[in-house]
């Protein structure tokens, strides 16, 4: 859902800008609570990791396609203040390397991709973890429901601001019946990613999920012949250490973005797809970006497109864990000068 330059008009791309500058401002106060030793790295690697799946388009219906926003596993692993940093790092690098969405565009981007999926997802998961039980299962189908309605949503913010800035004589009612149309199904593919990964960190290190933060973590016991939980207090948290989790998430990411992003599928995007049904594509502007060698993600003058594709993968999962962890641990130090100070 990569707005390009040119569909949404000057005032209010400058206007998104404004909100976008605002969120991150407030998003980097409120990461600080959120941020410790050891979830400062791991919020690194989410947004590298973000970077990869997306990388990853899925068929949906009628040619077209979808990928992960990302928004809602941000949210759930890392905390949403430091969710809404971790999509904008990964937009940042897309727009300017990749040639991924516009820069004119990008205050679009953050408050559509950005803050709309991490704000709604989180709240809709708050919302489920106070009335399900605090088990497992339940954080999981919370992450599922929840990332299932943030794509709708930016699809809906898209559509609000198409309304008021949009550069093309269309009709809105068309646009918003297209765009929440697609990116309900969508969302499901976002669902699934968004559960699977939360469930998987969940069941290694359930202290590293921020939304899990709190659940009881249950030991089994063999009392004459059946298994039964042990008291809560008794239960260790697995042992896996959180290197072991980073390092296996970057194997991940780069496995993600280096090899299998090669059989993604070519079919547009939602955005891609809507636009050119309903010719809002007409008003499109050439990227400041074209001419980056890793535009479109491809490695300029590597001629092989499997190599091409898979060298930039690993290029932008590398430059945005750096960039991703460099901003992360910056916060970190500066809550832990203010704690000293005070």
């Amino acid at each position: 859902m990569h707005v390009p330059d040119g569909f949404i008009d000057a005032p209010i791309s400058a206007a998104t800008g404004v909100v976008a500058a605002g969120a991150i401002a407030v998003s980097l106060r409120g990461a600080r609570r959120e941020l410790d030793e050891r979830t400062a790295p791991l919020a690194g690697l989410v947004a590298a990791f973000i970077f990869a799946v997306q990388m990853l388009n899925f068929p949906v219906a009628a040619g077209t396609s979808g990928h992960l926003l990302g928004g809602a596993l941000a949210a759930i692993l890392v905390g949403p203040y430091t969710g809404v940093l971790c999509v904008s790092v990964v937009l940042l690098m897309q727009g300017i390397l990749f040639a991924d969405g516009g820069l004119t565009a990008l205050g679009v981007n953050i408050t559509d991709m950005a803050i709309t999926t991490t704000v709604v997802a989180y709240a809709v998961f708050r919302g489920l973890v106070k009335i399900l039980p605090r088990t497992r299962r339940s954080i999981t189908a919370a992450s599922f429901t929840a990332a299932l309605l943030s794509v709708p949503a930016a699809a809906l913010v898209f559509t609000l601001l198409y309304s008021l800035g949009g550069t093309t004589d269309v009709s809105l009612g068309k646009v918003a019946g297209a765009m929440i149309g697609v990116h309900v199904l969508i969302g499901i593919g976002e669902a699934a990613i968004t559960a699977l990964t939360v469930g998987a960190v969940i069941a290694v290190r359930p202290d590293l999920v921020y939304g899990a933060r709190g659940l009881e973590q249950r030991l089994k016991l063999r009392v004459n012949g059946e298994l039964v939980d042990a008291a809560p207090q008794l239960a260790p948290v697995r042992s896996t250490s959180h290197r072991k989790v980073w390092l296996t998430g970057l194997a991940a990411s780069l496995l993600l973005a280096g090899f299998v992003s090669f059989y993604a599928s070519s079919n547009p995007d939602g955005l891609e797809k809507v636009a050119a049904d309903q010719g809002i594509d007409r008003t499109a502007k050439e990227h400041a970006s074209a001419d980056s060698p890793l535009a479109d993600y491809g490695v300029r003058d590597v001629e092989d497109a499997r190599l091409s594709g898979g060298l930039a993968g690993v290029i932008g999962v590398g430059v945005t864990v750096v960039a991703g962890t460099g901003v992360f641990w910056a916060v970190r130090k500066r809550r832990t000068a203010s704690s000293q100070a005070a």
